[in-house]
């Protein structure tokens, strides 16, 4: 099947043919689209799903006191601050300075931490840019992908069981659907222990013992 896209050939005006996919992108897709959601794996465990409307980004810092990952969520409607072992909601900001509302005007794209964390920066992977950690230092890994576009996948796997190189629900796993929101962040924390995805609608987090 060839795709015609709307780039004009060397003569002008001609559309060039996008190439069809290849007989194993076919299959990798469909192998895609078949997975169902599936809970994460041992020992990973499902901590929370929260709505937060108008969700801009999400950034990792660390508890002071309790060393626990802390994920902050940067909103239309604020900041707040999440216990990612207990989903506890710690802190929240209603009306943070317009300087700081968004990280877009800081080079490093962080915003002022709140609660235990006030007077530190937190880098914002989200609408306006930047990233979480794809991998552990253990080998799990962590990808988006877009078999049916625009709708957003997140898989899991582990030791390189990437979707083509294992069986579903045993080297790899679809772990989240972004079917109705925008996905704006998902990755690990540094330490490795907890994994957050972030659409423009809600947060969730899976966490690990060390």
């Amino acid at each position: 099947m060839t795709k015609w896209t709307r780039k004009s050939g060397p003569a002008g005006g001609r559309p060039v043919p996008e190439p069809g996919l290849t007989s194993y992108q076919r299959a990798l897709r469909d192998r895609l689209l078949a997975a169902p959601e599936v809970p994460a794996p041992e020992p990973w465990r499902d901590v929370t799903s929260v709505p937060v409307g108008g969700l801009l980004g999400i950034g990792f810092t660390v508890h002071p006191a309790t060393g626990h990952d802390l994920v902050m969520v940067v909103s239309h409607d604020g900041h707040g601050l999440f216990d990612a072992v207990t989903g506890e909601k710690i802190a929240r900001d209603r009306d943070p300075g317009p300087e700081d509302s968004t990280p877009e005007s800081d080079p490093e794209l962080s915003c002022p931490g709140l609660g235990p964390v006030a007077g530190d920066r937190v880098r914002i992977a989200g609408l306006f840019g930047g990233g979480l950690h794809a991998v552990t230092g253990d080998g799990w890994l962590l990808e988006v992908v877009v078999p049916a576009w625009p709708h957003e996948r997140v898989l899991l796997s582990r030791d390189g069981g990437l979707p083509h190189a294992g069986p579903h629900g045993e080297r790899w796993w679809h772990l989240f659907h972004a079917r109705h929101r925008e996905l704006r962040a998902a990755g690990f924390s540094p330490s490795g222990r907890t994994i957050a995805v972030a659409t423009s609608g809600d947060l969730s987090l899976w966490a690990r013992r060390p």
